[in-house]
C-alpha cells in the first residue's frame, strides 16, 4: 500500500481544480442552489426593508435635502397623485433596502459561483467583487454630492421668471435612483476594461488606440443617461473617461512581463576555422 503523503505536502489548489473537473454537478442540483441562494437574497432584502421603511421619511429627506437646497425661499416638494405619500416612501425603502444588501447579494452570488472555478480565477475574482461594490457605493455617492447640488441650482437658475420651481416627490425619486444607478454603473468601468484584457479579449495597446472612441462614447453615454445639460453630460461623461484612463493604467501594471527568451547557443559561438586546417 502506498504511504499517504503529508498533508503539507499536498498541493491544495491542485487537487481543487482536478476536483473542479472531475465533479460535475447535474443540472437540477444547479437549480436547487440557484433557488436557495435567491431565496436567501429574497429574505436578506426583506429584512433590511423593515428599517428602511420605518426611517423612510429620515431618508427620503436626505435624498432630497440637494434639491431643497437649492429651491427659492418658500418653495416646497409637492405631491400630485393620492397615494404618493404612501407609495413614493415605499419604493424608496424598497431601493434602499437593495442598495444596502449589494455586499450580501454579491457574496450569496460568490457563494454559487466559487465552487466552479479555478484557484487562479478566485484569487482575481474576490479582489474584483469587492472593488467593484466600492466603486459602485463611490459613484453613486459622486452624484449626491457633485453632481445634484450642481445639477439642481443649474436647473432652477433657468426657471422663467414668475416661475415657482415645485417639484413632485415621485418625479424627484425616479430622477434620483436614476441617476444613483447610473453613476454607479459608470465607475465599473475600470473593472471592465480589466476584464477585458485578462480575458485576451482586448490588449492595452488596443484600448489606447481606440481612446477617441471611448471619449466620444463616454460624452454619448453622458448625454443618454443625465438631464440634457451639458454640465451633468460633463460631469459623468469626464469621470467615465478617467476612469477608463486608471482602468488602462491598472492593466498595464499589472500584466506579466514578457520574458527575454535565451540565446541560441549553437549561434551565439562566433564560426572560427577548425582546428583540424593548416594554418
Amino acid at each position: 500500500m502506498a504511504a499517504r503523503l503529508p498533508e503539507k505536502f499536498v498541493d491544495k489548489d491542485k487537487l481543487h481544480d482536478q476536483r473542479v473537473d472531475t465533479h460535475e454537478q447535474p443540472l437540477l442540483e444547479h437549480l436547487i442552489e440557484l433557488r436557495a441562494r435567491l431565496l436567501r437574497i429574497v429574505i436578506g432584502v426583506c429584512i433590511a426593508f423593515v428599517p428602511m421603511y420605518f426611517y423612510s421619511k429620515e431618508i427620503y429627506h436626505f435624498v432630497a435635502s440637494p434639491m431643497l437646497a437649492a429651491m427659492p425661499k418658500g418653495s416646497t416638494m409637492i405631491a400630485t397623485e393620492v397615494a404618493s405619500t404612501f407609495l413614493t416612501p415605499f419604493k424608496l425603502s424598497m431601493w434602499a433596502a437593495v442598495f444596502a444588501s449589494i455586499p450580501y447579494i454579491l457574496h450569496q452570488g460568490w457563494g454559487f459561483i466559487a465552487p466552479g472555478l479555478y484557484s487562479h480565477e478566485k484569487r482575481f475574482t474576490v479582489p474584483l467583487l469587492a472593488s467593484s461594490v466600492v466603486l459602485f457605493y463611490i459613484g453613486a455617492a459622486f452624484a449626491y454630492y457633485a453632481v445634484f447640488p450642481a445639477a439642481f441650482h443649474f436647473f432652477i437658475a433657468s426657471a422663467p421668471l414668475n416661475v415657482t420651481v415645485m417639484t413632485d416627490i415621485t418625479k424627484y425619486l425616479d430622477f434620483a435612483l436614476t441617476m444613483f444607478f447610473a453613476f454607479g454603473a459608470a465607475f465599473e468601468i475600470p473593472i471592465a476594461v480589466f476584464l477585458l484584457v485578462q480575458t485576451g479579449i482586448a490588449t492595452v495597446e488596443s484600448l489606447v488606440a481606440k481612446r477617441p472612441y471611448v471619449i466620444v462614447g463616454c460624452f454619448a453615454v453622458g448625454a443618454v443617461l443625465t438631464p440634457p445639460d451639458i454640465l451633468s453630460q460633463c460631469m459623468m461623461a469626464i469621470p467615465m473617461w478617467m476612469l477608463y484612463e486608471i482602468g488602462v493604467v491598472v492593466c498595464r501594471l499589472t500584466r506579466p512581463k514578457r520574458v527575454a527568451p535565451e540565446a541560441d547557443t549553437d549561434s551565439a559561438i562566433p564560426m572560427t576555422g577548425s582546428s583540424d586546417q593548416a594554418p
